[in-house]
């Protein structure tokens, strides 16, 4: 029976080229925690980061430029909703406070993440990512709550939308800011190979046509409908919601430990193609942080020895931190043919 460790030759600094690879040096780690500043309602990390916007300089700064485009939309738009009491702008305005907002816990916990382990914190301080995330989700319900609040008190007792030709103006701007992020985000990303970029420019090109229902509600007040300006601003609530949802069902899946099945599988699937490997028993993954830990228990044959078994395992480690992408630490343990635990069996928990 043997349980090993990553084996030296995969510590931080040390580059794999194969058909997943994936870098464990320092720089590409600050560059994944830049990528999550920026894009805080990616909805799982193994899917939010990808190895050609790691490896790429103009991944990070395509981000850190479009991130200022928006937050000058933002400011723009925060402006005319005070001047003209659009409900429908500030609702547009506020998810896109919203979501600038995020960088502030997100950029604390990537802080705290870099800090090395502790006797205390033995895993390191990856988990102030999900800390921030319980965070992202209040500030997004607030936002929500504010927006829902303000149309429907303005549907009950209408209030006067001035600056209509601003409004308008406010719209189109929350468009092209978005558009154009949109364009250079997609840009970028095909030009580098990083899906997750293009994916992010597509999300800013949804909330650019969000932003153009502004242009809806001033209109219908232009024509005299009063309550379609708070109609929108319940609209463009809704829409925030949709967001709302998705981070807290994320969040949520994070703090419970969840992973998606299919990364099980494949490790699973690494597992049995070791070599000497005769059955696979449990196998738990886990997220810490952006990154991802494996421990699992493999099966052997009784005739090896220790130091054979041992051998097994470390295979099994070496593997898996080829084949899985965001995989930086697994601990695999190699039980011996038949029953052998017969002073921690009644120990064990049901498919433990």
């Amino acid at each position: 029976m043997a349980e090993g460790q990553a084996a030296p030759d995969h510590a931080p600094g040390h580059a794999h080229d194969h058909s997943h690879e994936h870098s464990h040096q320092h720089r590409d780690r600050r560059r994944d925690r830049l990528k999550h500043l920026f894009t805080p309602h990616s909805h799982d990390s193994a899917v939010a980061v990808d190895g050609a916007l790691e490896a790429s300089d103009r991944g990070p700064r395509a981000l850190l430029i479009s991130f200022a485009v928006l937050a000058v939309t933002a400011a723009v738009q925060a402006v005319i909703a005070a001047l003209s009491g659009s409900i429908a702008l500030l609702g547009d305005t506020l998810h896109n406070v919203a979501d600038a907002l995020t960088a502030v816990p997100l950029g604390l916990a990537f802080w705290l993440g870099r800090r090395p382990p502790t006797r205390r914190y033995t895993y390191g301080f990856g988990r102030a990512e999900d800390l921030a995330g319980i965070v992202i989700v209040v500030l997004i319900a607030a936002s929500s709550a504010v927006a829902a609040y303000e149309a429907v008190s303005h549907l009950v007792d209408r209030h006067h939308v001035s600056h209509l030709w601003a409004v308008a103006v406010a719209g189109v701007v929350g468009f092209l800011g978005n558009e154009l992020v949109a364009r250079y985000r997609i840009k970028v990303g095909r030009e580098i190979g990083s899906a997750a970029l293009v994916a992010d420019g597509l999300h800013a090109r949804t909330d650019g046509f969000t932003s153009l229902s502004v242009l809806v509600g001033a209109g219908g007040v232009a024509l005299g409908w009063g309550w379609a300006d708070p109609a929108v601003g319940l609209f463009i609530t809704l829409a925030i919601l949709v967001v709302l949802r998705d981070a807290a069902r994320e969040v949520y899946r994070r703090l419970m430990d969840a992973v998606d099945p299919a990364l099980v599988d494949q490790v699973d699937g690494v597992l049995r193609a070791t070599t000497g490997v005769l059955d696979i028993g449990t196998t738990r993954v886990r997220w810490i942080g952006h990154q991802l830990r494996a421990e699992c228990t493999v099966v052997v044959s009784d005739a090896l020895s220790v130091a054979e078994g041992h051998r097994i395992a470390e295979e099994c480690e070496h593997r898996l931190l080829h084949d899985v992408p965001r995989l930086t630490a697994a601990l695999v343990h190699a039980d011996p043919q038949g029953e052998h635990h017969d002073l921690t069996g009644h120990h064990r928990q049901p498919g433990g």
